[in-house]
Protein backbone atom coordinates (compact mmCIF):
# COMPACT_ATOMS: atom_id res chain seq x y z
CA UNK A 1 0.00 0.00 0.00
CA UNK A 2 1.46 3.31 -1.08
CA UNK A 3 1.61 6.13 1.39
CA UNK A 4 1.82 9.84 0.81
CA UNK A 5 5.57 9.76 1.59
CA UNK A 6 6.38 7.38 -1.28
CA UNK A 7 4.02 9.18 -3.62
CA UNK A 8 5.88 12.40 -2.88
CA UNK A 9 9.19 10.77 -3.70
CA UNK A 10 7.96 9.96 -7.20
CA UNK A 11 7.26 13.59 -8.03
CA UNK A 12 9.66 15.68 -9.99
CA UNK A 13 11.27 18.19 -7.60
CA UNK A 14 10.19 21.71 -8.41
CA UNK A 15 13.02 24.18 -8.88
CA UNK A 16 13.19 26.71 -6.04
CA UNK A 17 12.73 30.38 -6.70
CA UNK A 18 16.24 31.74 -7.07
CA UNK A 19 16.81 35.43 -6.45
CA UNK A 20 19.58 36.75 -8.67
CA UNK A 21 21.80 39.31 -6.89
CA UNK A 22 21.73 42.81 -8.32
CA UNK A 23 24.22 45.64 -8.16
CA UNK A 24 22.77 47.48 -5.16
CA UNK A 25 24.11 50.68 -3.61
CA UNK A 26 25.80 48.72 -0.83
CA UNK A 27 27.53 46.50 -3.33
CA UNK A 28 28.60 49.51 -5.37
CA UNK A 29 30.05 51.14 -2.25
CA UNK A 30 31.97 47.97 -1.39
CA UNK A 31 33.21 47.69 -4.94
CA UNK A 32 34.48 51.28 -4.88
CA UNK A 33 36.18 50.88 -1.49
CA UNK A 34 37.85 47.61 -2.52
CA UNK A 35 39.06 49.19 -5.76
CA UNK A 36 40.63 52.05 -3.83
CA UNK A 37 42.34 49.57 -1.49
CA UNK A 38 43.62 47.63 -4.50
CA UNK A 39 45.15 50.72 -6.07
CA UNK A 40 46.69 51.79 -2.76
CA UNK A 41 48.50 48.45 -2.42
CA UNK A 42 49.84 48.66 -5.96
CA UNK A 43 51.07 52.23 -5.47
CA UNK A 44 52.68 51.35 -2.12
CA UNK A 45 54.65 48.52 -3.70
CA UNK A 46 55.62 50.56 -6.75
CA UNK A 47 56.92 53.35 -4.51
CA UNK A 48 58.77 50.91 -2.20
CA UNK A 49 57.09 52.35 0.90
CA UNK A 50 56.80 50.91 4.43
CA UNK A 51 54.76 48.02 3.03
CA UNK A 52 57.78 46.71 1.13
CA UNK A 53 59.90 47.06 4.28
CA UNK A 54 57.31 45.01 6.18
CA UNK A 55 57.46 42.37 3.47
CA UNK A 56 61.18 42.01 4.01
CA UNK A 57 60.91 41.87 7.79
CA UNK A 58 58.44 38.97 7.59
CA UNK A 59 60.57 37.19 5.00
CA UNK A 60 63.74 37.47 7.11
CA UNK A 61 61.80 36.33 10.17
CA UNK A 62 61.16 33.01 8.36
CA UNK A 63 57.97 31.82 10.07
CA UNK A 64 58.43 28.27 8.75
CA UNK A 65 61.60 28.06 10.89
CA UNK A 66 59.94 29.55 13.98
CA UNK A 67 57.08 27.02 14.02
CA UNK A 68 58.30 24.01 12.07
CA UNK A 69 55.73 21.67 13.66
CA UNK A 70 52.96 23.37 11.62
CA UNK A 71 54.73 22.92 8.31
CA UNK A 72 53.30 19.48 7.40
CA UNK A 73 49.68 20.48 8.08
CA UNK A 74 49.93 23.83 6.27
CA UNK A 75 51.43 22.15 3.22
CA UNK A 76 48.12 20.32 2.79
CA UNK A 77 45.94 23.22 3.89
CA UNK A 78 47.32 25.53 1.21
CA UNK A 79 45.89 23.18 -1.44
CA UNK A 80 42.51 24.79 -0.69
CA UNK A 81 43.83 27.76 -2.65
CA UNK A 82 45.09 25.89 -5.70
CA UNK A 83 42.93 26.49 -8.74
CA UNK A 84 42.74 22.94 -10.07
CA UNK A 85 41.62 20.97 -6.98
CA UNK A 86 39.31 23.69 -5.68
CA UNK A 87 37.66 24.22 -9.08
CA UNK A 88 36.93 20.48 -9.36
CA UNK A 89 35.44 20.27 -5.85
CA UNK A 90 33.30 23.38 -6.20
CA UNK A 91 32.20 22.45 -9.74
CA UNK A 92 31.03 19.02 -8.51
CA UNK A 93 28.91 20.63 -5.82
CA UNK A 94 27.49 23.28 -8.15
CA UNK A 95 26.79 20.62 -10.78
CA UNK A 96 24.59 18.79 -8.29
CA UNK A 97 22.93 22.12 -7.47
CA UNK A 98 22.27 22.74 -11.16
CA UNK A 99 20.64 19.32 -11.51
CA UNK A 100 18.45 19.83 -8.44
CA UNK A 101 17.42 23.38 -9.36
CA UNK A 102 16.98 22.65 -13.10
CA UNK A 103 19.22 25.53 -14.11
CA UNK A 104 22.74 25.97 -15.45
CA UNK A 105 23.29 29.26 -13.63
CA UNK A 106 25.51 27.89 -10.80
CA UNK A 107 27.98 26.32 -13.22
CA UNK A 108 27.93 29.30 -15.57
CA UNK A 109 28.49 31.71 -12.67
CA UNK A 110 31.51 29.68 -11.56
CA UNK A 111 32.87 29.69 -15.10
CA UNK A 112 32.43 33.47 -15.41
CA UNK A 113 34.16 34.05 -12.05
CA UNK A 114 37.12 31.84 -12.94
CA UNK A 115 37.43 33.53 -16.33
CA UNK A 116 37.53 36.96 -14.71
CA UNK A 117 40.06 35.67 -12.19
CA UNK A 118 42.42 34.33 -14.85
CA UNK A 119 42.21 37.47 -16.99
CA UNK A 120 42.52 40.16 -14.31
CA UNK A 121 44.95 38.51 -11.91
CA UNK A 122 47.04 37.00 -14.69
CA UNK A 123 47.39 40.33 -16.49
CA UNK A 124 48.63 42.11 -13.33
CA UNK A 125 51.02 39.25 -12.50
CA UNK A 126 52.66 39.38 -15.93
CA UNK A 127 52.62 43.18 -16.12
CA UNK A 128 54.35 43.80 -12.77
CA UNK A 129 56.64 40.74 -12.89
CA UNK A 130 57.48 40.64 -9.18
CA UNK A 131 59.81 37.97 -7.81
CA UNK A 132 58.93 35.88 -4.77
CA UNK A 133 60.75 35.91 -1.42
CA UNK A 134 62.80 32.83 -2.26
CA UNK A 135 64.10 34.47 -5.45
CA UNK A 136 64.70 38.00 -4.14
CA UNK A 137 68.05 39.48 -5.08
CA UNK A 138 68.33 42.82 -3.22
CA UNK A 139 67.22 43.47 0.35
CA UNK A 140 64.67 46.28 0.59
CA UNK A 141 63.80 46.12 -3.10
CA UNK A 142 60.24 45.60 -4.34
CA UNK A 143 61.59 43.09 -6.91
CA UNK A 144 59.27 44.37 -9.63
CA UNK A 145 59.63 43.92 -13.41
CA UNK A 146 62.06 41.06 -12.92
CA UNK A 147 60.13 38.31 -14.70
CA UNK A 148 58.21 37.00 -11.68
CA UNK A 149 54.51 36.21 -11.41
CA UNK A 150 53.45 36.31 -7.76
CA UNK A 151 51.87 39.78 -7.34
CA UNK A 152 48.97 39.48 -6.53
CA UNK A 153 48.81 36.09 -4.85
CA UNK A 154 46.95 33.65 -7.08
CA UNK A 155 46.35 31.20 -4.21
CA UNK A 156 44.66 33.91 -2.15
CA UNK A 157 42.54 35.33 -4.97
CA UNK A 158 41.47 31.84 -6.05
CA UNK A 159 40.45 30.91 -2.50
CA UNK A 160 38.32 34.06 -2.25
CA UNK A 161 36.57 33.39 -5.58
CA UNK A 162 36.05 29.61 -5.51
CA UNK A 163 34.79 29.46 -1.92
CA UNK A 164 33.05 32.83 -2.05
CA UNK A 165 30.99 31.78 -5.08
CA UNK A 166 29.17 29.32 -2.80
CA UNK A 167 27.96 32.23 -0.64
CA UNK A 168 27.10 34.26 -3.74
CA UNK A 169 24.87 31.45 -5.08
CA UNK A 170 23.20 30.64 -1.74
CA UNK A 171 19.39 30.64 -1.90
CA UNK A 172 18.66 31.54 1.74
CA UNK A 173 20.05 34.33 3.97
CA UNK A 174 21.11 31.82 6.62
CA UNK A 175 23.10 29.73 4.16
CA UNK A 176 24.65 32.90 2.72
CA UNK A 177 25.88 33.97 6.17
CA UNK A 178 27.40 30.59 6.99
CA UNK A 179 29.06 30.20 3.61
CA UNK A 180 30.41 33.76 3.74
CA UNK A 181 32.05 33.03 7.09
CA UNK A 182 33.47 29.75 5.77
CA UNK A 183 34.92 31.37 2.63
CA UNK A 184 36.42 34.21 4.69
CA UNK A 185 38.15 31.79 7.06
CA UNK A 186 39.51 29.64 4.22
CA UNK A 187 40.76 32.59 2.15
CA UNK A 188 42.39 34.28 5.16
CA UNK A 189 44.02 31.01 6.19
CA UNK A 190 45.32 30.26 2.69
CA UNK A 191 46.79 33.75 2.33
CA UNK A 192 48.59 33.69 5.67
CA UNK A 193 49.81 30.15 4.96
CA UNK A 194 51.60 31.35 1.83
CA UNK A 195 53.37 33.97 3.97
CA UNK A 196 54.33 31.31 6.50
CA UNK A 197 55.75 29.05 3.77
CA UNK A 198 57.70 31.95 2.28
CA UNK A 199 56.13 31.67 -1.18
CA UNK A 200 54.50 35.15 -1.09
CA UNK A 201 55.09 38.58 0.35
CA UNK A 202 52.45 40.01 2.67
CA UNK A 203 51.57 42.64 0.06
CA UNK A 204 50.92 39.82 -2.44
CA UNK A 205 48.32 38.38 -0.09
CA UNK A 206 46.65 41.75 0.56
CA UNK A 207 46.31 42.36 -3.17
CA UNK A 208 45.03 38.81 -3.70
CA UNK A 209 42.24 39.33 -1.16
CA UNK A 210 41.24 42.57 -2.88
CA UNK A 211 41.37 41.01 -6.36
CA UNK A 212 39.15 38.08 -5.39
CA UNK A 213 36.64 40.30 -3.60
CA UNK A 214 36.38 42.61 -6.61
CA UNK A 215 35.46 39.65 -8.82
CA UNK A 216 32.70 38.52 -6.46
CA UNK A 217 31.34 42.07 -6.17
CA UNK A 218 31.32 42.48 -9.97
CA UNK A 219 29.44 39.23 -10.71
CA UNK A 220 25.96 40.88 -10.80
CA UNK A 221 27.09 42.78 -13.88
CA UNK A 222 27.69 39.41 -15.55
CA UNK A 223 24.22 38.01 -14.76
CA UNK A 224 22.57 39.16 -18.03
CA UNK A 225 25.34 37.48 -20.01
CA UNK A 226 24.98 34.33 -17.88
CA UNK A 227 21.24 34.29 -18.57
CA UNK A 228 21.73 34.61 -22.33
CA UNK A 229 24.37 31.87 -22.30
CA UNK A 230 22.01 29.54 -20.40
CA UNK A 231 19.16 30.23 -22.83
CA UNK A 232 21.44 29.54 -25.81
CA UNK A 233 22.74 26.26 -24.36
CA UNK A 234 19.24 25.03 -23.51
CA UNK A 235 18.00 26.04 -26.97
CA UNK A 236 20.78 24.06 -28.64
CA UNK A 237 19.91 21.07 -26.46
CA UNK A 238 16.24 21.27 -27.48
CA UNK A 239 17.15 21.49 -31.17
CA UNK A 240 19.42 18.47 -30.88
CA UNK A 241 16.72 16.47 -29.11
CA UNK A 242 14.15 17.47 -31.73
CA UNK A 243 16.43 16.31 -34.53
CA UNK A 244 16.90 12.94 -32.87
CA UNK A 245 13.18 12.37 -32.31
CA UNK A 246 12.11 13.63 -35.77
CA UNK A 247 14.40 11.30 -37.75
CA UNK A 248 12.49 9.74 -40.77
CA UNK A 249 11.31 6.18 -40.17
CA UNK A 250 11.39 5.29 -43.92
CA UNK A 251 14.43 5.69 -46.19
CA UNK A 252 14.40 8.50 -48.69
CA UNK A 253 13.80 7.78 -52.36
CA UNK A 254 17.35 8.59 -53.44
CA UNK A 255 20.61 9.06 -51.66
CA UNK A 256 19.58 7.13 -48.54
CA UNK A 257 19.80 3.53 -47.42
CA UNK A 258 17.57 1.05 -49.18
CA UNK A 259 15.51 -1.57 -47.38
CA UNK A 260 17.02 -5.03 -47.25
CA UNK A 261 15.42 -7.68 -49.50
CA UNK A 262 14.72 -10.85 -47.59
CA UNK A 263 14.12 -14.10 -49.52
CA UNK A 264 10.55 -15.38 -49.54
CA UNK A 265 9.40 -18.93 -49.40
CA UNK A 266 8.98 -20.40 -52.85
CA UNK A 267 11.79 -18.34 -54.41
CA UNK A 268 15.25 -19.43 -55.40
CA UNK A 269 17.02 -16.77 -53.29
CA UNK A 270 19.66 -18.87 -51.57
CA UNK A 271 20.95 -22.43 -51.82
CA UNK A 272 20.39 -22.87 -48.09
CA UNK A 273 16.63 -22.23 -48.52
CA UNK A 274 16.13 -25.54 -50.37
CA UNK A 275 17.18 -28.56 -48.33
CA UNK A 276 17.09 -30.76 -51.47
CA UNK A 277 19.72 -28.68 -53.16
CA UNK A 278 23.37 -29.31 -52.69
CA UNK A 279 25.45 -26.74 -50.76
CA UNK A 280 27.82 -24.89 -53.03
CA UNK A 281 30.65 -22.47 -52.43
CA UNK A 282 30.48 -19.44 -54.71
CA UNK A 283 33.71 -18.30 -56.33
CA UNK A 284 33.34 -15.27 -58.56
CA UNK A 285 30.31 -15.90 -60.76
CA UNK A 286 30.72 -19.72 -60.91
CA UNK A 287 29.31 -22.10 -58.32
CA UNK A 288 31.39 -25.12 -57.30
CA UNK A 289 30.49 -27.99 -55.00
CA UNK A 290 31.34 -27.16 -51.42
CA UNK A 291 34.01 -29.25 -49.72
CA UNK A 292 32.63 -32.38 -48.11
CA UNK A 293 29.60 -32.60 -50.43
CA UNK A 294 28.60 -35.65 -52.51
CA UNK A 295 30.70 -36.34 -55.59
CA UNK A 296 29.62 -37.64 -58.94
CA UNK A 297 28.66 -36.50 -62.39
CA UNK A 298 25.74 -34.47 -61.14
CA UNK A 299 27.81 -33.01 -58.30
CA UNK A 300 30.72 -32.02 -60.53
CA UNK A 301 28.51 -30.17 -62.95
CA UNK A 302 29.26 -26.45 -62.93
CA UNK A 303 26.30 -24.20 -62.68
CA UNK A 304 26.08 -20.49 -62.98
CA UNK A 305 24.92 -18.63 -59.86
CA UNK A 306 21.84 -16.49 -60.09
CA UNK A 307 21.64 -12.88 -59.13
CA UNK A 308 20.18 -12.84 -55.61
CA UNK A 309 18.57 -9.49 -56.17
CA UNK A 310 16.21 -11.13 -58.74
CA UNK A 311 13.89 -13.83 -57.43
CA UNK A 312 12.80 -16.54 -59.90
CA UNK A 313 9.83 -18.79 -59.19
CA UNK A 314 10.56 -22.44 -58.89
CA UNK A 315 9.28 -24.86 -61.50
CA UNK A 316 7.01 -27.64 -60.33
CA UNK A 317 8.19 -29.93 -63.18
CA UNK A 318 10.88 -32.52 -62.77
CA UNK A 319 14.22 -30.95 -63.73
CA UNK A 320 15.82 -32.20 -66.92
CA UNK A 321 19.24 -33.76 -66.60
CA UNK A 322 21.98 -31.89 -68.46
CA UNK A 323 22.99 -35.02 -70.50
CA UNK A 324 20.86 -37.24 -72.77
CA UNK A 325 17.66 -36.42 -74.61
CA UNK A 326 14.01 -36.82 -73.90
CA UNK A 327 12.09 -39.36 -75.96
CA UNK A 328 9.23 -37.73 -77.86
CA UNK A 329 5.84 -38.94 -76.81
CA UNK A 330 3.98 -41.59 -78.87
CA UNK A 331 7.17 -42.89 -80.45
CA UNK A 332 7.24 -46.51 -81.53
CA UNK A 333 10.09 -48.78 -80.63
CA UNK A 334 12.48 -49.66 -83.40
CA UNK A 335 12.27 -53.28 -84.48
CA UNK A 336 14.80 -55.19 -86.37
CA UNK A 337 13.81 -56.28 -89.94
Amino acid sequence: MRTDFFARLDREPEPPKIEIPRMSRTRLALFGGTSAFYLAIVVAVLASTWLVALDWKLMLFRPYEQWPEQHAFLDYFVVLGQRGPTAVMVAAWLGWRSWRQHTLRPLLALGAALLLLNVTVGAVKIGLGRLGPHYATQIGSAELFAGGDIFPSGHTANAVVTWGILAYLATTPRARRYLSALSAVVSLGVGLTTVYLGTHWLSDVLLGWAAGLLILLALPWCEPLIGRAEAWILGMRDQWSARRTSAPSLPVASGGPRPAVFPQRGTDASPADDPAREPVATVGTTARPAPGSATGPAASTRTTTHDRSRAHPRSERTPVTPSGSRRPPHSRPLTGG
